[in-house]
C-alpha cells in the first residue's frame, strides 16, 4: 500500500504543478510548442515509468 500511495502523490503533484500552479510556464515551458498528443505521450511515459520503478522496488528480494 506504500508504494501506490507514494507513486499517486507523485502523479497528483506533477498534475497540479502542470496545470494549476506553473501558471507562467517557467517550469513547464519547454513544452510550449508540442502538440497535445506530444504531451499526453510524455505523462503516460511518466506515468508508466513511475508504475515500474514502483512496484519494482516494492517487491521482495527472492
Amino acid at each position: 500500500m506504500g508504494a501506490f500511495s507514494a507513486f499517486l502523490l507523485i502523479i497528483v503533484a506533477v498534475t497540479v504543478d502542470f496545470f494549476w500552479v506553473d501558471v507562467d510556464r517557467k517550469r513547464w515551458g519547454w513544452m510550449k510548442n508540442w502538440s497535445k498528443f506530444n504531451k499526453v505521450l510524455f505523462f503516460s511515459g511518466f506515468i508508466a515509468v513511475s508504475l515500474i520503478i514502483y512496484v519494482g522496488i516494492s517487491l521482495e528480494y527472492f
